[in-house]
């Protein structure tokens, strides 16, 4: 040996970004047990479609208004620049997302056009409201920390049969989350191939790690009020 003193190499930006996020997940994962678990889990499915499409219809605004944004400072900012582009991709790999909770809810004799006229739940709103206070307030690289969280935690298989057996829906109730359960885990790497790629400054990588936090902590609430329905 020659003595040297082996050092292992820094962690990448995603990898702290996702220790963070990990600190809380616990929260968010007990949330979703609870929803699976619930004994009127077949009366609540619907009301879970609801908050999940009521989440899902805000990802592409969100995402439209944080490229408009980062667009505006791209020339004198080089992470609002590649955070542009970045939104720009995934803007397509996201759209009509939300029409897919509405196909579940079909399946399962619902309507979409009730759903539609329901009002969102202030949880909900404050998932997607607290992402647009920091785009236009602050930087339009907040909505990372959203999109880590909402895209690096795909539903396992195992969770996805739990819950139709809870259910007793068919499986075409469950194409979002199937679909996601796969979707997801290729958009997780690119995600966090991209951020390890950025020239974050210590208050970018704050941002992100507060808006990734807070939607844990805002996702977790609104699953919880799905459980409470019943």
């Amino acid at each position: 040996m020659s003595g040297a003193i082996a050092r292992s190499r820094p962690a990448s930006e995603s990898e702290r970004l996702r220790g963070k996020i990990s600190l809380v997940l616990p929260v968010l994962v007990e949330a979703g047990r609870r929803l699976v678990e619930h004994p009127r889990a077949t009366e609540i499915y619907p009301e879970y479609l609801f908050v999940s499409h009521c989440i899902i219809r805000a990802s592409v605004p969100l995402m439209v208004t944080a490229r408009d944004q980062a667009s505006k400072a791209a020339e004198e900012d080089p992470v609002a620049a590649s955070v542009a582009v970045y939104y720009e991709q995934h803007i397509d790999e996201e759209l009509n997302h939300d029409e897919w909770l509405l196909d579940d809810l079909e399946a399962i004799g619902g309507d979409r056009s009730t759903f539609l006229l329901r009002p969102p739940p202030p949880v909900v709103a404050a998932v997607a409201g607290a992402q647009y206070y920091w785009i236009h307030h602050y930087h339009p690289v907040a909505l990372l920390g959203y999109i880590a969280v909402l895209e690096g935690y795909p539903p396992s298989n195992a969770l996805i049969d739990a819950l139709r057996r809870n259910t007793g829906h068919s499986e075409s109730a469950f194409r979002t989350l199937i679909a996601h359960s796969e979707l997801d885990l290729h958009h997780r790497d690119e995600f966090d191939e991209m951020l390890d790629e950025l020239p974050l400054t210590p208050e970018h990588a704050s941002i992100i790690a507060l808006s990734a936090l807070s939607t844990v902590k805002l996702l977790a609430r609104a699953f919880d009020s799905v459980a409470a329905t019943a």
